[in-house]
């Protein structure tokens, strides 16, 4: 079984370690590729038009001068473009939450994201702050993991990844979450106003929105929470509606 795994806080963050540490116990074929950076927020930024740079730290684990979703790139064309992808793409375990909105602005479920667009199974980790990474969380992560594999086919068909918030305190109980509604960049705050200039910055963090059966009302349980995205699906629309549209541009207007 060979795994790939990438992050958006950068190769040297603390989440991919005990990500990487996790991955150990359920497989030996591993390789990494994270950005030389932290990425907030880079969502799925594609780095066109520019060199970039795999720069090899030991065997099978690469630094990238690029984003997050450039990493899934980098390995499916460059590292593994002679055959080899990897079975599975773990993505993580990025440091705080990825709730609601966060599964448009996320980094960590944009590696995710970009792996599913390559037809590989893929799942985003991320966790409440504070958590720990000691053997308790180590195994309780490696368990995870292992029987998300395991039950692979119930989870996976075309266009789809996982989104797994984990709480502080592991290991937890397993919950499947709706997509709520938590927006972070809801704010902003004025640096300055001086004629036509306006200097303002995105105000950092979110309003802990919570309703029912959501990610956050999870995670704020002390459980895991689950999500499963699809971007093929689309959001189909009434067939009378095109019919509407067309009558209507027959018309001439005003």
């Amino acid at each position: 079984m060979r795994i790939l795994i990438a992050n958006d806080d950068g190769i040297d963050a603390p989440g991919i370690a005990l990500l990487r540490k996790a991955a150990a116990r359920i497989a030996s074929d591993i390789w990494v590729v994270a950005p030389e950076r932290k990425w907030t927020a880079a969502s799925h930024h594609l780095s066109f038009d520019k060199e970039l740079t795999l720069s090899r730290r030991e065997p099978q684990v690469y630094a990238l001068n690029g984003t997050p979703a450039d990493c899934v790139v980098a390995a499916m064309t460059v590292l593994f473009r002679d055959g080899g992808a990897p079975d599975l793409v773990l993505s993580g375990v990025n440091d705080g939450r990825n709730a609601a909105e966060d599964a448009a602005y996320s980094g960590t479920l944009s590696i995710a994201r970009e792996a599913s667009f390559w037809n590989r199974p893929a799942i985003g980790f991320s966790r409440t702050k504070g958590g720990t990474s000691e053997e308790r969380d180590v195994a309780a992560l490696a368990t995870l993991i292992e029987n998300l594999w395991r039950t692979r086919a119930q989870w996976t068909r075309e266009g789809t990844f996982l989104s797994v918030n984990l709480p502080k305190e592991l290991p937890a109980q397993i919950g499947l979450a709706g997509i709520g509604r938590d927006k972070i960049a809801g704010a902003a705050d004025i640096v300055s106003e001086e004629g036509e200039k306006i200097v303002w910055r995105i105000r950092r963090g979110r309003p802990h929105t919570s309703r029912s059966g959501d990610e956050n009302s999870l995670i704020d349980s002390g459980r895991i929470a689950i999500v499963r995205h699809c971007w093929s699906d689309g959001a189909p629309l009434d067939a009378g509606f095109a019919v509407e549209l067309n009558t209507a541009l027959k018309q001439p207007a005003g």
